[in-house]
């Protein structure tokens, strides 16, 4: 969809005024995007989508999704989640899965960030290098 300079202007302005304490609010995004679906303007599709993508990036900024070969034990967790909030700030949503595919070690991915500690990576890393 071919979004207009002034529709991403309005989207970018709505979206920083759903923010509480550089967090996003649902409410507020909810209130926000109830005047716009009823209002039916012309372009409100544009600044809806483009609104959406702005909502979905920072949502994937604010989880980490982290896979381990193994269960790990609450005071692991509490030390990963800890080291996590304190790079990427407090309003950061932390979830633990079981992934034996791994091998051994760890993958964490906040939004694009992506550190890959298991031996399966380091697997097809020496894969590559013949």
């Amino acid at each position: 969809m071919i979004i207009n300079k002034h529709a991403r202007r309005e989207a970018k302005q709505l979206f920083r005024s759903c923010l509480v304490n550089g967090l996003l609010d649902q409410s507020r995004v909810r209130e926000a995007v109830q005047p716009i679906v009823s209002a039916g303007h012309r372009g409100r599709l544009a600044l809806l989508g483009y609104f959406y993508r702005l909502v979905r990036l920072d949502q994937a900024q604010h989880t980490a999704k982290v896979e381990c070969a193994v269960a790990l034990t609450p005071a692991v967790q509490d030390g990963v989640r800890s080291n996590l909030m304190r790079r990427y700030g407090a309003g950061l949503t932390v979830s633990f899965t079981e992934r034996p595919q791994l091998i051994g070690g760890m993958r964490i991915q906040v939004g694009s960030d992506v550190y890959d500690g298991s031996v399966l990576a380091g697997l097809a890393a020496l894969e590559k290098q013949f």
